[in-house]
C-alpha cells in the first residue's frame, strides 16, 4: 500500500494544492511497518492533475490537512481513499499513527 502525505517544510502541508513536495510512503499495513519512503516535488497545480499523478505513483491512500470538495471528487474517480483532518506532522509520524490506528483527525481545513 502506497499513502502520500502532501507537504510543506518537510511536514504535512495545511492545504493540499499549495504544498511543495509529496512524501510517498509504501508500507506493509499487516506488521504496520513502513517498508520504504521517498519525497518527489509537486508538479504544477492544476484541477484534476494531482489524481491522476499520484496514481500513476500507486497511490491508494492520501492524508490531508485541507482538501476542497471538487478534488475530493477527483480522487474518488481515482479510487483513491483520503483522510482529511490530519494535523501538522512529519510523514513517518501521521503514517505510523495511522497504521496503529491513533491518527487524530479534526476538521478539514480547506474550506473550498
Amino acid at each position: 500500500m502506497r499513502i502520500a502525505i502532501p507537504l510543506s517544510n518537510g511536514c504535512l502541508s495545511p492545504h493540499f494544492g499549495h504544498c511543495e513536495e509529496f512524501a510517498i510512503l509504501e508500507v506493509d499495513p499487516q506488521s504496520k511497518v513502513i517498508l520504504n519512503s521517498s519525497r518527489l516535488a509537486a508538479p504544477p497545480h492544476a484541477p484534476g492533475l494531482l489524481p491522476r499523478w499520484l496514481q500513476e505513483k500507486g497511490v491508494s491512500l492520501v492524508i490531508a490537512g485541507g482538501m476542497g470538495g471538487r478534488a475530493k471528487g477527483f480522487f474518488e474517480q481515482a479510487a483513491i481513499q483520503v483522510v482529511t483532518g490530519a494535523r501538522t506532522a512529519t510523514p513517518e509520524l501521521i503514517v505510523r499513527d495511522y497504521l496503529q490506528g491513533t491518527l487524530l483527525t479534526g476538521p478539514n481545513v480547506c474550506d473550498h
